[in-house]
């Protein structure tokens, strides 16, 4: 992978022109009291570095006459790595992860002002650590002052996620392999839950049976909180408590994926807890399944990143008024957002290292265009939520629909001559999903 990086770092470096980029590593998170949860590296410093450690600096100077890339580390400490695990240190940073050179993370204020005396600017994402914000800050300042002597060094920063973000959308062929095996493992523990799943149990064991099959197959773990949502508990979109006993005639909503080399699978699947849908539950996770088809269908090289979403919308929507849980001509409907007491969120992200990746969607008025390379979930859902409030001009809802919640989800790469669905694995046709 040292190769991979190293062209990614090349072709960043391609783009800074005179300018000098510098990149934080993720700071340890406490979990409670001194107990700190497992470490998780800043994904722009791994898809630069692949370095998996805390307290560290890259910076990247195209310009520098000898030291293009260079790394700021935790120098080796005997008492410290028998407490916490063996540490890189300054000499296989250079060794291991290609570094032009390497020096101590307490060396920083020191050596950094040669990387940046001659740039023309820093770039720079001013982030959640506000710490090292100030760092940066600190020293861009301090050449501001000196500037009128040497003539040279930043007079601007200059957010790193515009270059960086284009760069991560567009996944090279190492990424997908990556990303393939994250889907796989995720199409196994979800299709094993689908066979577990019986009235008595409680979402926790569920959400274990998924988990289990993550580590069982070699991913870091779940990429997100798992979602396992009895009942109405699928009308809350972020439902993280799993705790609940389920009931034979309700649906389980799994929102479940895992992380596998950093790259992160996203999967949605619902089913009938006790083996079979309710007419009412049928009715609406067809229309659920039919919007999916559709918009992945729009999955297209060329095609508006929006078109997507549009689509799965209209299909939602002639489904509600079909069902008589809308009422009005589709596209004032549509237009005028009816539908969103039912459908309220977005019907895809990008996904990569993160889950919902960087990237943009929209450039002003013109949305992304889809290109080959790109990965984006396509998740369209229903949500008859109790107490929703609805416009004058609609019906109350049918007590029959209510309590309802689906959501199917898959994440789905853009080729160059359609889509690939990578969760493809996952049964989501009524007979597959019924027992």
């Amino acid at each position: 992978m040292q190769a991979e990086y190293q062209k990614r770092r090349q072709q960043l470096m391609s783009k800074l022109g005179n300018g000098t980029a510098i990149f934080r590593s993720a700071p340890m998170a406490v979990m409670h009291n001194d107990v700190e949860y497992t470490y998780r590296q800043d994904s722009d410093f791994f898809y630069l570095t692949g370095f998996n450690e805390p307290q560290a600096v890259a910076v990247l100077a195209p310009n520098h006459p000898e030291h293009k890339f260079v790394l700021f580390v935790q120098p080796k400490d005997r008492e410290k790595e028998v407490w916490t695990g063996y540490l890189c240190g300054i000499d296989a940073a250079k060794e291991l992860y290609g570094a032009d050179e390497a020096y101590p993370i307490h060396e920083l204020d020191e050596k950094l002002p040669q990387y940046l005396e001659k740039a023309d600017r820093i770039y720079y994402h001013l982030g959640r650590d506000r710490t090292f914000n100030d760092t940066v800050l600190k020293h861009y300042q301090s050449l501001l002052r000196t500037y009128p002597k040497r003539g040279t060094g930043p007079i601007a920063i200059e957010d790193t996620g515009a270059i960086l973000s284009a760069m991560r959308l567009h996944k090279s062929a190492a990424e997908l392999d990556l990303m393939r095996q994250a889907a796989a493992i995720a199409t196994e523990a979800h299709t094993h839950a689908l066979k577990v799943t019986t009235p008595g149990r409680y979402e926790y064991e569920i959400q274990a049976e998924i988990e289990h099959i993550f580590r069982l197959r070699g991913a870091m773990g779940p990429a997100y909180p798992s979602i396992v949502a009895s009942g109405v508990n699928a009308c809350v979109l972020h439902y993280i408590e799993n705790d609940r006993q389920m009931q034979d005639g309700e649906l389980l909503l799994i929102d479940a994926g895992c992380a596998y080399g950093y790259y992160n699978s996203d999967i949605t699947r619902t089913f009938p807890v006790g083996g079979k849908f309710t007419p009412e539950q049928k009715i609406l996770y067809e229309i659920v399944l039919e919007a999916q088809k559709k918009a992945i269908a729009q999955v297209q090289p060329g095609n508006p990143f929006n078109l997507v979403h549009d689509t799965a919308v209209r299909v939602l929507t002639e489904g509600l008024v079909e069902v008589g849980i809308l009422k009005g001509e589709v596209d004032k409907l549509i237009e005028e957002e009816k539908y969103k007491p039912y459908y309220m969120h977005r019907t895809s992200h990008w996904l990569g290292l993160d889950v919902h990746d960087v990237g943009v969607y929209q450039h002003g008025e013109n949305p992304q265009i889809l290109q080959p390379g790109q990965v984006l979930t396509v998740e369209p859902g229903l949500y008859i939520v109790p107490d929703t409030k609805l416009a004058e001009d609609q019906p109350p809802t049918d007590p029959r629909w209510v309590g309802i919640g689906i959501r199917i989800e898959d994440d789905v790469l853009v080729t160059s001559t359609g889509h690939e669905v990578l969760t493809a694995g996952v049964p989501k046709e009524v007979d597959e999903v019924e027992r």
